[in-house]
């Protein structure tokens, strides 16, 4: 299948790594990535200019009805302002008229029926379940994740249409066929807390600390993101961006959080990528912030290797770490 790829603001400045995991997983899957000549969703305006957020998203829309392509976003803000538009664009005739009548300047029209997807439905929908499991081998057995499913793809769950609003199960099949074990945990459709950064900040750092603890309670080594906000929410520490010594440093231990410390946020591209056995580096591993808290490395450094090398871990390998 080929989409038309839409991967935002945030990614490109302040994610690459994500970037980065996304087209190396999507090459890998042999699934066809159009770059366009996007811009942003109209998100950061939505709140203060209703007819500037849907001209901006209409826009977009537009562009890949033109390319005969649906859009794929990895970032679920991303998503979530694309099929709010389109809902919008869809059931207010007077606003769909007024935006087409600016497009016309370009020779754009907005799609009858817009498509946009986000990487997780992508993943689901486009690769067979079988060819997943048979490409993981294990690598990642025995690995306990929290998924974490972030707030604008699931709700209005009649608008965005992404998976079941208050028992999405989306997440965790993929997890499953890469071998990992999810865990359930109860806040897991919570929110990141990161709409308040730079407003309430000690809020914003409580909702996200609460979610972190219920993690770690659960049981989860990891934290799978598939937002941009919500991995940059959850990986940031107080002293901002670590130095690329830092990063690379804990790059290959990030995966082997022993249970007891608080998981470590990993995106749910550059998850899979390992699973299927994509190297740290071609998913960017080693340039994501560093850890909450720096895992202790006794009795994993076997464990680290064999994910480095591309190894399949067994069951074995996971209790002999304690897992």
């Amino acid at each position: 299948m080929r989409y038309a790829y839409f991967p935002g603001c945030k990614i490109p400045h302040h994610l690459p790594a994500y970037g980065q995991a996304v087209t190396a997983l999507c090459d890998a899957l042999k699934i066809d990535l159009a770059p366009l000549e996007f811009n942003c969703c109209g998100d950061p305006v939505r709140h203060r200019s209703f007819e500037a957020w849907a001209l901006s998203a209409g826009r977009n829309l537009a562009l890949a009805h033109g390319a005969g392509l649906p859009i794929m976003t990895p970032c679920k803000c991303c998503f979530g302002s694309l099929k709010h538009a389109a809902y919008w664009l869809r059931e207010n005739h007077d606003l769909r008229a007024e935006v087409n009548a600016t497009l016309s300047n370009e020779g754009l029209i907005l799609p009858e029926e817009p498509q946009v997807f986000h990487l997780l439905t992508v993943l689901d929908q486009d690769v067979p379940p079988d060819e997943l499991a048979a490409r993981a081998g294990g690598r990642l057995c025995g690995l306990r994740v929290a998924a974490h499913y972030g707030c604008h793809a699931l709700r209005p769950g009649n608008v965005t249409n992404f998976d079941d609003p208050l028992n999405p199960t989306i997440f965790e099949r993929l997890l499953r066929r890469v071998g990992v074990t999810p865990v359930p945990w109860d806040l897991r459709l919570e929110c990141c807390g990161h709409p308040l950064r730079g407003k309430r900040d000690k809020f914003s750092k409580a909702l996200k600390e609460r979610k972190l603890t219920d993690a770690r309670q659960a049981g989860a080594q990891i934290l799978a993101t598939a937002c941009t906000y919500c991995q940059m929410q959850f990986a940031d520490n107080e002293n901002g961006q670590p130095s690329a010594q830092e990063q690379t440093a804990v790059a290959a231990q990030d995966i082997n959080n022993p249970p007891g410390n608080p998981p470590t946020a990993m995106l749910a591209a550059q998850l899979i990528g390992l699973g299927i056995g994509l190297s740290p580096e071609e998913v960017g591993l080693t340039k994501l912030p560093a850890p909450l808290v720096h895992p202790s490395s006794l009795g994993h450094e076997e464990h680290t290797r064999k994910i480095t090398d591309g190894e399949p871990i067994t069951a074995n390998d996971s209790n002999a770490t304690g897992r």
